[in-house]
Parts: C-alpha cells; structure tokens; sequence
C-alpha cells in the first residue's frame, strides 16, 4: 500500500519507523532484532535508509596511497523485500543522487517494482567525508527535485531508454524531505521552503521533516509551508535523545536547535540511564501534542535502536 493511501485511509494519527541497513558483514537478523520490538504496535511503513559509497585511502609499498571504494550500509534494496516478506508491512526506501547515475537510479527503481515496492522516499543525500560540498555523479541528478522528475517519467512510463515500446510505468508515491529549522545549506526558510515546493510541484505526494525538539517550530513550518500553497500531508520525524553526549552531537549533525529545558533536564542527569528515560519523556510529550496539533503520522527515526521508541509508542500508541 502507498503511504499516501495509509494517510489517506487512517482514522487516527498513524506511525512509521525508519532503520538503518546493518554495517558491512552483518546480517538480516540485526534488522529484525530493531523491527521485532516494535511490530507489535503496528507501524504503518517502514523507511529504510540508502548509504552512498566511500572512499579510503590505504598506505601502500614505497608510501603509495591507493584509493579504494567502500560501501560500508549495503542492502536498501535486499532489505526492504525482507521486511515486506517477514513482517506483511510496506516497506520504504530512500532513492538518494549522490553516487549514482540516472541509469543506475532507474535500475533500482525497477528493482523495487518488480518486487512490488511502491514507495520511495527521494533525497539529495550527503557529501562523502572528502568532499567540501555536495558533489553529483557524471550523469548524476544534482538536486532532490531532479529526481522526482525522474520517477514521475517512470510513472509516466518514460525510461532512459526513449526506444522502448509500450514500456510498463511504475506506480511510486514520492516522498520528499522537509526541514522545519531550514536545510543547512538554505541560506533561510523562505528559500529552502521554495525549494520544498519546487519538489511538491514536480509530484512529491508527501513531505517528512528532519528531527526536531521544538513542536512549536514544526507548527510553524507547517503553517509557512501551507502559506506558500504547499498541500500535501507534512509528516514530523522524531528520535528520543538517549546520552549526554548527544545534546552535542544532534545540534552539529543535523543543524538542529535543543529547547533550554530539554537541555537543562540532560545535563542535571548523572548517568545515560536518566538521560534515556528524560529523552523517552521528551517525546512522549511531543507525540501527543502533535497528535493533538491533527498530524497524520509520526515517523520514528530508530538510528538502528528501538527500545526508547518502543517506549514511545507504547506510551502513545498502545
């Protein structure tokens, strides 16, 4: 099912789970042991993370460096017909522009609809740690926006290939990244909220935020994105704090502000036992006010760790 028609059909607010694909040389099982605790509350889908490839350098004879290639999250593909096949959940992967070609886009694509996934989720992604910014592939997409083109012509049945005949289209529902503290590199709101709508006019079916601690700052983007004729369903992104440390590391990975009182509560803990419970309190607290603000679904970010969502959506959805 599309998540749209989740949407579409829930009578209440629904959630969603996103994970990341096991590092390099694990197994399926990890992922299962994030998804098991939480299958039974019902997620509505589950997101699943695409990591782009890596480069290192190794130290050869004579001082040489020689550049090898690493992919150290493989699988997006793999896993999200393993979830679907376990779990009888639709499962939604992230389409990403960095490191792939259109050819290589497409074939993904048409990976998943032969495996009847019909969700993705399309994003820019990152730059690699070595790149100063962000860096497209020769004959790659450059922007977020490019690529919902790209699967909105495979819904159109239009393939690279202009030669094909009677090419079958796809049926993906698009959903597209929104930020309601601004993307880092968006030199304000207003401009990145251009953009945003730049995605949703080219067929974004949906929007999902970027983390955030503030509600009142997603009520606020919320607002500006429907000022600015922005219609379809905004779906907040929420992820328990769980250590001290990440009051720290949160705010400088992803450009994020902590509201004082969060803040003051982590750092009058004295051990990450009482930092996990005040970050499982903390979203309980926002889950039901957005519940209450009408928002449709509530997308958890388990960054591979499911017991304080569990919590969570014990909590809130029980």
């Amino acid at each position: 099912m599309k998540v749209t028609e989740h949407l579409a059909q829930a009578k209440k607010t629904i959630f969603s789970l996103e994970i990341l694909p096991p590092l390099k040389g694990k197994g399926v099982q990890s992922i299962y042991d994030g998804i098991d605790p939480l299958i039974e509350f019902n997620p509505a889908f589950i997101n699943v993370t695409y990591h782009r490839e890596e480069f290192i350098y190794k130290k050869r004879e004579k001082g040489y460096l020689e550049k090898i290639s690493i992919k150290k999250r493989p699988g997006t593909v793999g896993i999200c017909a393993a979830i679907v096949n376990k779990y009888k959940v639709d499962a939604v992967p992230h389409i990403i522009c960095g490191g792939f070609t259109k050819e290589e886009t497409e074939n993904a694509l048409i990976d998943l609809n032969f495996l009847g996934i019909d969700n993705a989720l399309l994003l820019r992604g990152d730059p690699i740690k070595t790149e100063a910014s962000f860096v497209a592939e020769e004959d790659g997409h450059h922007f977020a926006v490019d690529l919902v083109k790209q699967v909105v012509g495979l819904n159109n049945g239009e393939y690279i290939d202009e030669d094909l005949q009677n090419a079958n289209p796809t049926e993906f529902c698009i959903g597209v990244a929104g930020y309601p503290e601004k993307h880092f590199e968006a030199p304000n709101l207003k401009n990145d909220l251009k953009y945003l709508k730049q995605k949703v006019d080219a067929g974004a079916e949906y929007i999902v935020t970027q983390l955030f601690y503030d509600n009142q700052k997603f009520k606020d983007f919320v607002e500006l994105c429907r000022k600015e004729g922005i219609t379809v369903p905004i779906i907040p992104g929420l992820k328990p704090i769980s250590t001290k440390k990440q009051i720290l590391s949160l705010p400088k990975f992803f450009h994020i502000d902590m509201p004082d009182e969060l803040v003051d509560a982590i750092e009058a803990c004295e051990t990450n036992d009482e930092v996990k419970q005040v970050g499982i309190d903390w979203a309980i607290q926002q889950s039901k006010d957005l519940i209450a603000f009408g928002v449709p679904c509530i997308h958890y970010y388990t960054m591979g760790k499911s017991i304080a969502v569990r919590e969570v959506v014990k909590a809130v959805f029980n």
